[in-house]
């Protein structure tokens, strides 16, 4: 049961997290939680702390929890980089492509189609992000699969936060545009494709968009 409570703690302040009902710097009181919840602190106390494994707050000590705050800055640099790490990727994936490459990435193009269409948030940025890890695996580069990884996931909860569901359905769709042109092996196409996605994922996200709510059982209603 206490697992139970704690993950319906969690599933609903990520919701209101992304839906914009709470403003990224919000203090997350845990006695207002507990009493929103109608539960003890220490299971808010464990859902706030999942909530920080995956970045969505932060935990600062003497201080409490508060909605992530992500560096807009930083995010851009992110994008630049994988800009210039993802084309030589994507060159080298074409001159490796076989049919079993081209066909595990369809099946991920495929799950994601299925996040986005059922409004699954979290799974849809989570899968949107792994293509590009999954390239790199399916090229057999660890070192590579392990960098892109750690650059995804920096602007992971940026995207999270400020990808509304069309672009998310964009992003996909890009994806597999980007697949076909890996599986006719059309290199030039392939690395113009990836670079205007990336620039198109970035330029998508509403990085001013404030909705603050100071108020927690507003934000959670």
């Amino acid at each position: 049961m206490e697992t139970s409570t704690t993950s319906s703690i969690v599933e609903a302040l990520t919701r209101a997290i992304v839906d914009h009902r709470l403003h990224p710097g919000t203090k997350l009181a845990e006695q207002k939680l507990a009493d929103h919840f109608g539960v003890s602190r220490t299971l808010v106390r464990q859902a706030l702390f999942q909530l920080s494994q995956n970045r969505l707050i932060r935990l600062e000590p003497a201080r409490g929890a508060f909605v992530a705050a992500p560096a807009v800055n930083e995010a851009r640099q992110v994008f630049a980089v994988r800009r210039m790490l993802e084309a030589e990727m994507t060159r080298a994936f074409v001159r490796e492509a076989t049919p079993a490459k081209i066909r595990a990435l369809r099946e991920h193009v495929a799950q994601e189609k299925a996040a986005v269409a059922s409004n699954d948030v979290a799974g849809r940025t989570e899968l949107l992000g792994d293509f590009h890890v999954r390239m790199a695996e399916l090229m057999g580069n660890e070192v590579l699969a392990q960098m892109l990884g750690e650059l995804v996931s920096r602007c992971a909860l940026i995207m999270l936060m400020y990808q509304s569901a069309t672009a998310a359905e964009h992003s996909s769709e890009e994806h597999a545009e980007i697949v076909k042109a890996l599986a006719a092996k059309d290199e030039e196409l392939a690395v113009r494709l990836m670079d205007e996605h990336l620039l198109h994922v970035e330029q998508s996200l509403t990085f001013d968009r404030k909705v603050p709510s100071n108020d927690i059982s507003m934000a959670l209603s």
